[in-house]
């Protein structure tokens, strides 16, 4: 089974005072589909980090937080060094028709998504302007569709775990270890 090359977010616009739920719910759904990082521009914000750390320790997985200062010389940077530049938005292309073409480049991605208004710049930076549907929608259904479409359903395997769940039809099943 071919491995797909990394997906990273890049969070632009935190606010901690207004923001704080709703970057750690796109971090943890990142996460969870399976994304490798996110990078988080505007206020640093620890408690989202250790926040991401904790579930990464209890339920697998080496999902990492980091904080830029400069988004558009980071972008710049990824495009010359890491790979390809997504932008979510409700503007552009329908996701759908172009994940195949970024999947076939084989190179990272790294996906934006705002938080505010994003600036004008992400259009003009970003390789693909891709919206996931022409209404007004949230940061986190945005990447949770994409990652899903992107490693095509596929749930990642989180390692060392401390709780797994295990799938039954009805009720919880739980296992659990102690480090």
């Amino acid at each position: 089974m071919t491995q797909e090359p990394e997906v990273w977010i890049l969070r632009l616009g935190h606010r901690v005072f207004r923001d704080k739920r709703i970057t750690t719910h796109l971090a943890l759904v990142g996460r969870a589909f399976g994304a490798s990082g996110i990078y988080i521009e505007g206020d640093a914000d620890p408690k989202i980090k250790e926040k991401v750390d904790e579930i990464n320790k209890t339920w697998g997985g080496e999902f990492t937080v980091n904080f830029v200062s400069n988004w558009i010389n980071f972008v710049k940077k990824w495009k010359k060094e890491e790979g390809t530049v997504v932008h979510l938005t409700m503007y552009g292309l329908p996701f759908e028709d172009v994940i195949n073409l970024i999947k076939d480049e084989k190179k990272k991605v790294l996906v934006i998504v705002g938080g505010k208004k994003v600036p004008r710049v992400a259009y003009e930076v970003a390789d693909y302007n891709l919206a996931v549907t022409n209404q007004p929608h949230s940061e986190v259904a945005a990447i949770a569709l994409f990652l899903d479409r992107y490693f095509e359903g596929k749930e990642p395997l989180h390692k060392n775990p401390k709780i797994k769940i295990v799938p039954t039809p009805r009720g919880k099943f739980v296992i659990s270890r102690t480090l």
